[in-house]
């Protein structure tokens, strides 16, 4: 339950039904796993029922619930044979719960199957790949129930097992005067945050005392006014959470209703406050449990005159005497039997702290875990969503213990015997089936060496024997068996894997190890074996492994007459080469002294693409140029200037319907033509593409030892050179793609071409361009950058240009290779101003902040004509002079200078170092404690940085934070529970504010509202009851009012769990304005400014008028229709989760 709510298990084996003749659905020729050694059984997640699969065995694992369940027969159930008869009332939800109960208890796989039970849901698939809320699922599937046994002796169990009952009081604080409401629960909702345990939270909850006063008060009905009033919630002792009742307790009135009148002194109560006191004992009501069997409570303690006695007007009831000392013995005898039971139970099986026995059930994976991982998981933020509690007084019987067959109906365990038994016999058959395989003896002596492969002397299947072998045996044992199997051998008997290629069969793996399983050294199903003594087959050696694979390749060559003149034909055959083999052997093979070979390197049947081999790459071998059997290779002779392939018609073009490239022509060299188009298939090489284009453009043969092509974007822009090498698909360019044939030379693979720029402001196609080695330093790369632009100095960087087309990161190890900091061919680095701090310093600009007006609202300063720029480098935002009601008064940033610090240098350090900045003499700061210390978001002022000694480097500062000081007028020094406040009073008789002041709140007690009101009241030395706060809103210019506690429990105590300022809709944090309003001065509850009434509306008249060009912009594209014609989008219905039930009243 532990594991990843959405992983997916697709686990193969079903549930369908299991015996009488119905099989059980399972992988292919394979059974399901047994269950592992926790002897407990998982349940597969369909695809997003994990939500499913705990509430499943959360109910499993409650034996009163299953065995509640399990006590219900056919006959009043149904049976699952008749559940497609028209008539028959089969209760298929009931039924599929047993039968899933059974699997789990006494099924020996790894997991069962829900499939059954959510076809009875009438889900479909794409119900079972949603997730839900298991909460809900829990009270869905409890309503299911309560239908599906409606009629029959189950009828309550639902509300017999699990079921409470709240009583709500409010007591008049005048005349004393209770007030009291009943309600009936299956679950109880609880906030746990901040809470020790459940019994806080179920005290804080439900029984803690809410006192309605001042503006809320309650209405007494016997005072007939409104008066202080106290309410609080009681729930029924002897009902707890998902509690479960003693069943037999429950069900035998007679015990009840006598332990009741025990309770009381004179054994008199009335008959009304014998029936209050009966639901408080077991929390359910006479009516509710007993009436429909029993009848009234009136009349039941009349038939039973002989324990009851009622008075002449029936309105009270005692015991008889006689009654009374009887049920006081059967009670002590109940008590001293529990008692005996309790102390008598076996040691481990109710001894919870040696033995606690908890499991991690994870869908299929049933594994046990220690109370302390549990402790683990639960003690951070997460917590647990559902719990299910049991009464610790609840005692298995003996017969019980160890028993899983314990109250399962016979037709479930001769269902689950007869399931069990079929696992068994086609686990053995699988053991059987999947342990045995076949192999082939393919014998030495039987062979010869032949055209570079192996081949059978007489015919295959006299050289090659079949033997059936289990893997689990050793190679030594299978050794001994071929000894036995082949009487004729002599001398040494070596194995090996071998395999048939085009060309025959070859040898690869010599098997060693006669200690190893089969399985061990991996040998596969059907696979050949040759039997052989390791060195020669029929006279010659034969060389082993995959290195020398024979290739069986198609040769092309020309054919000759007897005169050695050259025919005009071309000869096609068959040849056999190892694969570590030169390609120049070919030439060799067939004696040719000197001659060109070519490749075919179309992937497709029937396509040619013939490519040039290079004379460097003749020593290659055959495997290194990728050839691989069925490859052609021509043959020509190198003095021919001609090709046959053109003579007899064979070059074949692309199928596709593009199938060239447009080469323009960007060399300084004048041609007759601008552009050609070259014809080209994916598989063509670059270099072929290169050559054929400066032939068709007539330009000078020297182009090709000094030109490249390169690709041209839909801007325009000449990208990285393709190196010649490179295929047409290896290099990602598309048919009809434009190139430009370019001066210079293409990159190498061990070379970096790379785009630069002078500055962050790049237009784009005004990069310079370099070719750089990939193992040169980012020191010599910026060097070599800088004297190509013809600039000097060491007081430079580099930075790689981010996707934005702006200065992202820094290239900061200077000693780093280019390859190292993974850059790629194609890639843009900026030159910018500026020396890097060593590796392990900061280089943090410092900015001066003096707030001023009464509220600090922040304005972005993102460039000079939003902003002021003044004398001494002050950013000062444009203010409207109409304070003090303007909420957005003036702000200054000052600029002071760059501090180079290290990152092991305190918060404190680093202050003291800005004072020495010769900017920061003109101001008075007597020490660091008196400055405050900001980061600077977007030109204003972001995150507190506090506490003196901390490192900055666990601020975690990014190498383009800028920082700002603020003057304080004492000493401060922030600890990590201190939240710094701007706090401000409202002014009486006006919509504006006074000066700020700052306020420090110790968060230490928790982020409540009722903490920051009793702070602010201290602070300002008023009633907290006659005060207001609400937290300002800069960005919608509103005010969000922070309500009192009890106003906040009053609307509905369930959301007492938002009474944190941290979360929504708050997200209170350190420099957030506070407006205050004082009550005994001011009663309306208006926060806001006029400045803010003129940014709303300006913010409304901005977003319509976005709205109606939006709407032009569309009508005029022609895609929606204007104004009330507008179709609104439809919105896809809302999942919700259900659960359907035939009708059985």
């Amino acid at each position: 339950m532990f594991g990843d709510l959405f992983e997916e298990d697709y686990s193969s084996v079903s549930n369908d039904h299991y015996g009488k003749g119905k099989k059980l659905k399972t992988k292919a020729l394979e059974p399901p796993a047994p269950r592992e050694f926790t002897n407990l059984s998982g349940i597969r997640n369909q695809g997003g029922t994990c939500y499913l699969n705990s509430l499943l065995q959360t109910l499993h694992f409650t034996p009163e619930f299953r065995e509640a369940l399990f006590s219900l027969g056919p006959e009043e159930l149904g049976s699952l044979e008749d559940k497609d008869k028209p008539d028959a009332k089969v209760r298929i939800i009931p039924l599929q719960l047993q039968r899933l109960f059974a699997q789990l208890l006494l099924l020996d796989q790894e997991a069962a199957s829900t499939a059954d039970l959510t076809d009875s849901f009438g889900w479909t698939s794409d119900e079972e790949m949603r997730q839900h809320d298991v909460q809900e699922l829990n009270r869905i599937l409890f309503s299911a129930l309560e239908t599906s046994l409606v009629g029959t002796s189950g009828h309550d169990l639902i509300s017999r097992l699990y079921h409470g009952t709240i009583v709500n009081q409010i007591v008049c604080k005048e005349c004393k005067n209770v007030s009291e409401k009943q309600e009936d629960f299956l679950d109880l909702t609880v906030a746990v945050r901040n809470v020790s345990g459940l019994e806080d939270a179920l005290w804080n909850m439900y029984v803690e005392e809410e006192v309605f006063d001042y503006d809320n008060l309650y209405h007494c009905g016997t005072c007939d006014r409104l008066v202080k009033a106290a309410k609080e919630d009681k729930s029924n002792p002897d009902v707890n959470l998902e509690d479960l009742q003693n069943e037999e307790e429950i069900d035998d009135p007679l015990m009840i209703l006598k332990a009741v009148l025990l309770q009381e002194e004179s054994n008199l109560i009335p008959v009304d406050q014998l029936g209050q006191k009966l639901l408080k004992k077991i929390g359910i009501s006479w009516n509710k449990k007993y009436r429909k069997q029993y009848g009234p409570l009136r009349k039941f303690l009349q038939l039973h005159s002989q324990i009851f006695l009622l008075s002449s007007d029936e309105n009270t009831v005692s015991l008889l005497k006689d009654s009374s000392l009887q049920a006081e013995s059967d009670i002590r005898r109940n008590d001293q039997q529990l008692l005996k039971t309790l102390t008598s139970e076996p040691p481990g099986l109710n001894d919870r702290p040696s033995c606690p026995h908890w499991f991690d059930i994870n869908d299929s994976k049933v594994q046990p875990i220690k109370e302390k991982d549990i402790e683990q998981q639960f003690q951070g933020k997460e917590s647990a969503y559902m719990l299910f509690y049991r009464k610790s007084q609840l005692q298995r019987p003996p017969e019980a213990r160890a028993n899983p067959r314990y109250k399962v109906p016979c037709h479930l365990l001769n269902e689950m015997d007869a399931a069990n038994i079929e696992l068994q016999i086609k686990r053995t058959e699988c053991d059987s089936t999947n342990n045995n395989f076949e192999l082939h003896l393919h014998l030495g002596p039987h062979y010869h060496f032949f055209n570079g492969a192996l081949h059978p002397v007489v015919s295959q299947t006299e050289s090659m024997l079949d033997l059936t072998f289990d893997k689990r045996k050793t190679l030594g044992d299978l050794r001994q068996s071929i000894f036995q199997l082949l009487e004729f051998w002599e001398g040494d008997m070596v194995l090996s894997v071998a395999k048939f290629v085009p060309a025959g069969l070859h040898v690869y793996q010599t098997l060693d190890g006669d200690h190893l399983t089969l399985c061990e050294i991996e040998i596969a199903d059907g696979e050949d074996i040759f039997v052989w003594n390791g060195v020669e087959v029929g006279g010659i050696q034969i060389q082993a492994g995959s290195d020398c694979e024979p290739l069986l390749l198609n040769v092309l060559r020309p054919a000759t007459s007897n005169e050695e003149e050259e025919c005009q034909q071309l000869i096609d055959s068959p040849h056999v080469f190892p694969s570590n083999a030169e390609i120049g052997s070919v030439l060799t093979a067939f004696a040719i002294p000197a001659g060109v070979i070519l490749v075919n390197s179309a992937e497709s049947v029937g396509e040619e693409s013939w490519t040039t081999i290079p004379k460097e790459d003749l020593k290659k071998t055959f495997r290194e140029q990728g050839l691989r059997n069925g490859s052609s290779i021509l043959i020509q002779d190198s003095n021919d200037g001609t090709s046959l392939l053109t003579r007899q018609g064979k070059w074949i073009t692309s199928v596709n319907e593009i199938d060239w490239l447009q080469v323009k022509n960007l060399c300084p060299l004048d041609s007759e033509e601008e552009q050609v188009k070259i014809s080209a298939t994916l598989n063509t090489v670059v270099f072929d593409i290169r050559i054929k284009a400066i032939k068709e453009l007539k330009l000078m043969k020297e182009l090709a030892e000094d030109s490249c092509l390169r690709p041209i974007d839909r801007n325009g822009k000449l990208l990285c050179p393709v190196p010649d090498n490179y295929t047409l698909k290896e290099a990602e360019l598309k048919m009809g793609s434009s190139l430009g044939l370019c001066p210079g030379k293409a990159p190498t693979s061990s070379q970096l071409f790379l785009f630069f720029a002078v500055g962050s402001d790049v237009q784009p196609g005004t990069e310079m361009e370099i070719i750089v080695e990939e193992t040169i330093s980012v020191r010599d790369c910026l060097k070599v950058m800088l004297e190509k632009s013809g600039l000097s100095g060491d007081a430079w960087h580099l930075r790689k240009m981010d996707w934005c087309y702006e200065a992202g990161e820094a290239l900061c190890e200077e000693d780093a290779a280019l390859k190292e900091l993974m850059l790629s061919s194609g890639d843009t680095l900026l030159l910018i101003e500026g020396k890097l701090p060593p590796l392990g310093f900061l280089k943090l600009p410092i900015w001066w902040y003096q707030p001023r007006g009464p509220l600090h609202h922040w304005k972005s300063h993102q460039d000079q004509k939003n902003c002021t720029f003044s004398q001494g480098g002050v950013w000062r935002a444009n203010s409207i002079q109409d304070a003090p009601s303007d909420a957005h008064a003036e702000v200054s940033l000052r600029y002071l200078g760059d501090v180079e610090i290290s990152e092991d240098a305190t918060l404190g350090e680093l202050k003291s170092q800005a004072m020495t900045l010769p900017s920061f003499s003109e101001f008075s700061i007597p020490s660091p404690a008196f400055l405050r210390a900001w980061t600077v978001e977007s030109r204003r002022p972001g995150r507190l940085l506090r506490v003196h000694y901390q490192q900055l480097r666990e601020y975690k500062l990014g190498r383009r934070t800028e920082i700002c000081l603020e003057p304080l007028q004492k000493e401060e020094d922030l600890g990590p529970q201190h939240v710094l406040l701007r706090t401000q009073m409202r002014l009486p008789g006006k919509r504006a504010y006074a000066l700020p002041v700052d306020l420090v709140w110790d968060t230490a007690r928790g982020w409540t509202a009722g903490s920051l009101r009793h702070r602010v009241a201290d602070f300002y030395s008023l009633p907290v009851e006659k005060i207001e706060i609400a937290k300002y809103l800069p960005e919608k210019f509103e005010w969000l009012p922070v309500p009192s506690w009890n106003q906040q429990i009053t609307k509905r105590k369930k959301k007492k769990k938002q009474d944190n300022l941290q979360g929504a809709p708050y997200h209170l944090k350190d420099g957030d304005t506070i407006g205050i309003k004082n009550l005994l001065v001011e009663e309306d509850d208006d926060f806001s400014t006029v400045r803010d009434d003129i940014e709303r509306e300006k913010q409304k008249e901005f977003a319509l008028g976005k709205k109606k060009s939006q709407e032009a912009l569309r009508v005029r594209s022609g895609d929606v229709p204007s104004g009330a014609e507008t179709p609104a989008r439809p919105r896809g219905p809302e999942a919700s989760l259900s659960i359907h039930v035939r009708s059985f009243r």
